[in-house]
């Protein structure tokens, strides 16, 4: 996984879109009284509490260890751990398994998909949605073309996400041994909050691209590829990122 620092805070103030838009893949979960759900990657715990308001037990995992210690804050009464995705360490204990925002982080997909199908019951569900195919495309276009105007090509980085097509990732999900029920990738335009909207995305979702560099030249590249986009993407006063998501149910057979 891309070593990203998660403000726990700033990602609900100006990002609560992530679980606004995950609350629509809960129809795909639809979970039940008493069942076992596994939430991975569950940030601050806002759709695990919305899961749990079926009377399922829910439980979130997270990889960060502040976005934990916010969920377990706003949501006393539910269980959260800090756990990482590869690392599941779970054996037939969950009816169902959710996820949304969370497997285009992932680098070793294998692991992930295995520890997800060892921790279903024969017969449970994964639900899940993530970045597809194509998505934000144009951000990290404006990065890369922001880093070559700026003599910083070969050190700057743009494909540290995991956006498969709904093929790739059948096929993954089957050879692991998962029965895919539905696929669906699909655009999703997605507002970005404030007049700074896109600089604070890339600030903190595009974070990992800027590693090999200074603050000052990480800062001078976003400024750039921010009036890179501004054109196309900064529209009637509001930016607008060009999400694609790729959502799946799958069953463990």
């Amino acid at each position: 996984m891309p070593e990203i620092a998660w403000d726990a805070k700033l990602y609900d103030k100006q990002h609560h879109f992530v679980s606004d838009y995950g609350a629509d893949v809960l129809q795909w979960l639809a979970p039940k009284a008493n069942e076992h759900i596994l939430d991975v990657g569950c940030g601050t715990g806002q759709l695990a509490a919305q899961i749990a308001e079926s009377g399922a037990i829910v439980l979130g995992t997270d990889a960060s260890a502040d976005m934990v210690a916010n969920a377990k804050t706003a949501y006393p009464n539910l269980n959260f751990e800090v756990v990482d995705g590869t690392k599941l360490p779970y054996q037939e204990n969950f009816d169902a398994i959710f996820s949304n925002a969370t497997f285009h982080w992932i680098e070793n997909q294998n692991a992930l998909v295995e520890g997800l199908l060892r921790s279903l019951k024969t017969g449970g569900r994964l639900v899940a949605e993530f970045g597809g195919k194509g998505n934000v495309k144009s951000i990290t276009d404006a990065i890369k073309s922001a880093a070559e105007q700026l003599g910083f090509a070969d050190r700057v980085l743009t494909d540290f996400w995991f956006f498969p097509s709904v093929s790739s990732y059948s096929s993954l999900l089957e050879l692991k041994g998962f029965e895919v029920e539905q696929i669906w990738l699909f655009d999703r335009p997605t507002k970005l909050i404030g007049e700074e909207g896109m600089q604070v995305w890339i600030s903190q979702f595009a974070q990992h691209a800027f590693k090999n560099i200074t603050k000052e030249q990480a800062e001078g590249i976003k400024k750039l590829a921010v009036e890179i986009l501004k054109p196309n993407y900064f529209i009637n006063g509001e930016w607008v990122a060009d999400y694609r998501r790729l959502r799946v149910k799958a069953i463990k057979k």
